[in-house]
């Protein structure tokens, strides 16, 4: 073997080192990119769970004042909205029988013309 293929190997490599160098510093960046997204969206789920406490806080103090059950309201809506999504599911459900009943409709039309 001459040093011209042995130049050429050791270019090679240089050239795929080199590329693997510039592809581990752009997922660098990228890793670091993605930290910090993370520890923003971090604070700002903090600041809106303290928002969110302050606002409960106060929500309950007005209640208090008028007289209103925060309780007994907030179980109702949960109720109204598990009934909506069982009414939701089974629509879903009925429609899906409707579609398989149509379908083997068709498909008995279909083997009584063969």
């Amino acid at each position: 073997m001459g040093f011209g293929d042995t130049a050429k190997k050791i270019q090679t490599l240089a050239d795929k080192a080199e590329r693997t160098y510039q592809k581990i510093n752009e997922l660098r960046e990228e890793v670091e990119e993605t930290q910090t997204t993370v520890l923003d969206t971090s604070e700002r789920v903090q600041r809106l769970e303290n928002e969110m406490a302050e606002q409960r806080a106060v929500l309950d103090a007005v209640a208090g004042e008028v007289g209103v059950d925060l309780e007994s309201v907030s179980t109702e809506a949960h109720i109204t909205d598990a009934e909506d999504i069982s009414a939701a599911a089974g629509e879903a459900d009925e429609d899906a029988e409707n579609g398989d009943a149509e379908s083997d409709a068709g498909e008995s039309a279909d083997d009584g013309e063969t």
